[in-house]
Formats: structure tokens, sequence, C-alpha cells
């Protein structure tokens, strides 16, 4: 066999291989199926369904503090976020959250940086001119005794913290915008 036939076989040879080998892989993986829109799912009987303008990125900065939320669309019945809070370039805390339908109604639940989960019941939801008014009632004693979430008019968002501490009435309100998920700019609508 002369040396150019004896380079072509094994070239040959590593091009079927490198064909079959892609045949092989996109048959044991099986299709992606369609993922459920967050309106499909919302527009259904979902009780969490009036709380999905959360979905996406929220952000602001107080200070030198810069704070965001970022929330996932409505799936599998549960709207899944978390917080950060970064100030000098360095993580102060974060918090992971989710807003769930239970048997005996909505709840906020809350996993903050080092500490146990806190559950909070919907309370009501109310309306304040164009503001849509979502208050949250602890399901432990402490801080906080309420969440309240806040749907403002052009796309803002407040949550607002509070209770007692020590008898006295305690309330941080984080006012926030939509913003993108990557840069953390303002999203103009």
């Amino acid at each position: 066999m002369n040396r150019s036939r004896t380079l072509m076989l094994p070239r040959a040879l590593l091009l079927v291989l490198s064909a079959l080998a892609g045949v092989a892989a996109s048959a044991a993986v099986p299709p992606t199926p369609a993922l459920s829109s967050p309106s499909s799912e919302a527009t259904a009987a979902s009780p969490l369904a009036p709380l999905t303008w959360v979905e996406g990125c929220w952000g602001n900065t107080l200070g030198e503090r810069e704070y965001r939320e970022h929330w996932m669309p409505l799936r599998g019945g549960v709207l899944l976020g978390v917080s950060h809070t970064v100030k000098e370039g360095r993580t102060l805390s974060y918090e992971f959250l989710r807003f769930e339908a239970r048997a005996d109604g909505v709840y906020y639940v809350v996993a903050p940086t080092g500490q146990k989960e806190a559950a909070f019941k919907l309370r009501g939801r109310t309306v304040d001119g164009t503001d849509e008014i979502f208050t949250l009632d602890a399901t432990t004693p402490g801080f906080p005794e309420r969440i309240i979430y806040r749907r403002g008019a052009a796309d803002m968002m407040f949550t607002h913290v509070e209770g007692k501490v020590n008898g006295e009435e305690r309330r941080n309100i984080f006012p926030m915008r939509r913003v993108d998920c990557r840069t953390g700019e303002v999203v103009a609508q």
C-alpha cells in the first residue's frame, strides 16, 4: 500500500466515526419539550396569576448599596426569585424567594443569607389609584411582621418590610425599577 493511501484510510475512518457519533448523540437526546409560557400558565386558574407581573429583573441603588430582585416566570405552580444586595463590589446579602399556592392560600417564602426560611401568607390584594398592593403577613412572630409588594405606575415596584423591633414600629421601603438582568440598567418602557 502506498503512503498516500495509508494516510487517507485513517482520515476516512475518522470522518465516518465522527458522523456516526453525531447521529448517535442526536438519537440519544430526546427532543426538548415545548416550555410552558408564563402567560399560558398564568391565564389558567392559578392563584399566583395576579403576581406574575413581578417576572423579570428589578433593581435600584440607594447610597452605596445596589440591590436587585430577579423573578423567573411562573412554572410548576411556583414563582421563584432571588434578591441580591452589593456594596462596593462585595455581596452584603442574598435571599431565595418564592410565591407558592398552598391549600389555605398563597404564600411568600424567603430564605435570607444564613437564616431559616420564613413564610408570609397573602392577606389581601388592594388597589390605591393605579397601584396594586399585595400584603403578606408573617406566619411566625418576629421581624418582619409584614411584607408588601406594591406594583406602581411606570414599571415601579416597592417592597415594604414592616413590623416592630424592640416595641417600636420599623418600616423599610425598597423602591425598584424594571432593569436589564445582566447590566442592571433601567429598561425603558
